[in-house]
């Protein structure tokens, strides 16, 4: 598999935009996970596998690379960090871990999806 560079086909996209290389990229196995992850501070390789629960060796060095590519990880002497892009796409994506919690719960509890409870609100 490539790396999904913006410019170049990605999946979804033929022109390459940039949202579109990035969606592939945070797509793939374990990519969103390991930068997740890494939001808790720097890790080697041994530590960031037993963050992201195990994952294969191999799969953590391909995301890895990729990650180095894009410029979002960066390697240190502590072990592999969040670059300031890295840092910067992570606080983009923290306010989906509140909204998917809240998701879950309501979904969980099997309560009516929002935009229907406003139609029924509206209706009145």
């Amino acid at each position: 598999m490539t790396i999904p560079l913006p410019g170049t086909q990605v999946r979804g996209s033929k022109t390459g935009k940039p949202i579109m290389a990035l969606l592939d990229l945070i797509g793939r196995t374990w990519a969103l996970g390991i930068l997740w992850n890494l939001q808790q501070g720097p890790a080697t390789f041994r530590e960031l596998q037993q963050r992201c629960e195990q994952i294969s060796p191999t799969l953590l060095n391909n995301r890895l690379k990729e990650l180095k590519t894009l410029q979002l990880i960066e390697m240190q002497s502590a072990g592999y960090q969040l670059s300031a892009y890295g840092s910067e796409l992570i606080t983009i994506i923290l306010p989906l871990g509140g909204w998917s919690q809240k998701w879950a719960k309501e979904l969980k509890q099997g309560s009516q999806p929002m935009h229907a409870k406003q139609l029924k609100e509206s209706e009145l």
